[in-house]
Order: structure tokens, then C-alpha cells, then sequence
């Protein structure tokens, strides 16, 4: 590893910065460097200019990984090299305004039980039952269940953020009979355990997200789901049964009301019920009907 690689490395350590979004700025600026071929610190600007070009215009570069190129970069160039260009500051992807995929509940209730293996069922049931991300949910402790309370502490969540979601009763008696099958101290779904040897690590994220597309071929739900959209359908069945919009926010982890706003553009009750409001209210105006040419 080169003195700068390992500079880089201490300062997104320094900064706080999780394992993954760390390996992510790493690849990103090793990337560039292959690019050119030359030390990233022999980079000029105008060349870095040309590389966000090159990403956009000729590599068809999606928005999500133009932002990673971006963010690993800006780091190393000012927070590392202390150089502060003002090509950062044009570069900047265009927002998206994509919905995501939500399933039914009865959808939801098809694919968890097409998987076969007990692990991945009841890991996945607890993800959906929860709003969990997929990493929250595999990294999930015997300590974190509060059965007393009947909530999940998952802890170090996206932006090492901690929080409370709410344990449905449902799911409780599927951890707990979950748990009896490998008593582990620590992990509530732990690697497949060598003899004499309780597990180390958790489930592999791989393996459950396999199991989901094999769980959901098997369903025949044909929609573009995957592990994260158990979440995004916990959320707006919840807003769909009037659940309020700021637990959902809180439960969810989301910093921002607008981010979790994005499930009211999901949720059909609600706009039927709107469209009753607004018709109820609007049904004395005066006027007089005429025939419609459309």
C-alpha cells in the first residue's frame, strides 16, 4: 500500500467514515488513477475535469455511481491533497425523481414464504416486520431485543446513527424459535457455525439477497424487488393504515421528513380518500353542466 493510499485511508478513519463508504472512496480514486495511468496526485484539474466527462458522456456512468466517483474524489483531493478546485463545484449528477417498487402485503407474504431455509425466512420476515436495512438486519444482537418493551435497537445504522423500532408480536416468537436452533451468544443470525465452534461473523449479505431473488422468482411476483424494498413497503403499509408520518421517519432512521415524504406519492388509500375530500367539498359549486367535448 502507498504512503498516500494509506493517508487517505487514516483520514476517512480520522473523518469517521464507515468500512464500506471507505472501500467505495478508495476504489473510486483508484480508478481515476488507472484512468491516466499516473499517481492520483499527478492528476491535474483539467484532467479530472475530463475523467467526470468521460464517466457521464462515454461510459454511460449511472447517476448513483457518478456520485460515489464524485464524493470518493472531492475527498481525496481536499480533505487529503488539501486542494481545493472549483471543478468540484460543477460537478454535481442530476437528480432523480424515481419512485421506488412497493409490494402488498399479500406480495410480501407470497415471497416470505417461498423461502425454504429458516435462516433467510425469518431473517427477512424480521427486515420487512421491522423497516430494517439489510445490513441492519444480519447485524442484529440477542441484546438488542427488548421483549419488555417489544422493540429492536439497531445500532450503528446508516450514518452510524442508533435507534428504536417497534417489534411486531408476530415476530417475536419467530426470533425467539429462530434463536433455539443455534443458541449463539452473540448473533441472532450468525454464519453457519464450524463443530465446537460457535460463529464469528453474521449471515453473508450475498446470501440473503440470493435467497430473496429466489424466494421472489418462486412467488411469481413479477416486480423489480429486492431485499430493500421489503423496507420500502413496511413503510408505506404503515402510512397506509394512518400510521403518522414522523414515527414512520423516526422508525426508518431518516434525517429528513422529506426523505420519508416520498411514501405518500405510494400510498393509494390516501389519495382515494383525498379525491373523497375533495369531491365532498367541491360538489356545491355553482355552475351550470355542460356536455364535454372529451
Amino acid at each position: 500500500m502507498t504512503p498516500l493510499r494509506q493517508r487517505m485511508l487514516d483520514d476517512m478513519q480520522l473523518r469517521g467514515l464507515a468500512r464500506k463508504t471507505q472501500a467505495a472512496y478508495a476504489l473510486a480514486v483508484r480508478q481515476l488513477a488507472e484512468h491516466y495511468g499516473k499517481s492520483p496526485d499527478q492528476i491535474s484539474e483539467e484532467e479530472l475535469r475530463n475523467y467526470f466527462l468521460y464517466l457521464k458522456n462515454e461510459k454511460k456512468a449511472s447517476r448513483s455511481a457518478c456520485t460515489i466517483a464524485l464524493c470518493g474524489i472531492k475527498f481525496f483531493y481536499e480533505q487529503t491533497l488539501q486542494r481545493q478546485w472549483k471543478t468540484f463545484d460543477l460537478i454535481r449528477p442530476g437528480k432523480e425523481q424515481k419512485l421506488p417498487v412497493v409490494l402488498s402485503v399479500g406480495e410480501v407474504q407470497r415471497i416470505l414464504s417461498c423461502l425454504e431455509k429458516p435462516a433467510y425466512r425469518t431473517c427477512l420476515s424480521v427486515i420487512y416486520g421491522c423497516g430494517l436495512r439489510l445490513q441492519e438486519g444480519i447485524g442484529l444482537q440477542v441484546r438488542d431485543v427488548d421483549s419488555e418493551r417489544m422493540s429492536l435497537h439497531v445500532r450503528r445504522g446508516k450514518g452510524g446513527k442508533d435507534r428504536y423500532v417497534p417489534l411486531p408480536e408476530s415476530v417475536l416468537p419467530l426470533l425467539r424459535a429462530y434463536w433455539c436452533t443455534h443458541r449463539h451468544p452473540t448473533w441472532l443470525f450468525p454464519a453457519k457455525a464450524t463443530p465446537g465452534a460457535p460463529a464469528k461473523t453474521t449471515l453473508c449479505p450475498s446470501g440473503v439477497q440470493r435467497a430473496f431473488k429466489a424466494a421472489l422468482h418462486a412467488s411469481g411476483v413479477h416486480k423489480a424487488a429486492t431485499v430493500h424494498t421489503l423496507r420500502h413497503s413496511w413503510a408505506t403499509h404503515l402510512l397506509e393504515a394512518g400510521v403518522n408520518l414522523r414515527l414512520i421517519q423516526l422508525w426508518l432512521g431518516h434525517s429528513s421528513l422529506q426523505t420519508t415524504a416520498i411514501y405518500t406519492h405510494l400510498t393509494r388509500p390516501a389519495e382515494e380518500m383525498a379525491m373523497v375530500a375533495i369531491n365532498r367539498i367541491m360538489a356545491d359549486l355553482p355552475g351550470v353542466a355542460a356536455e364535454a367535448p372529451w
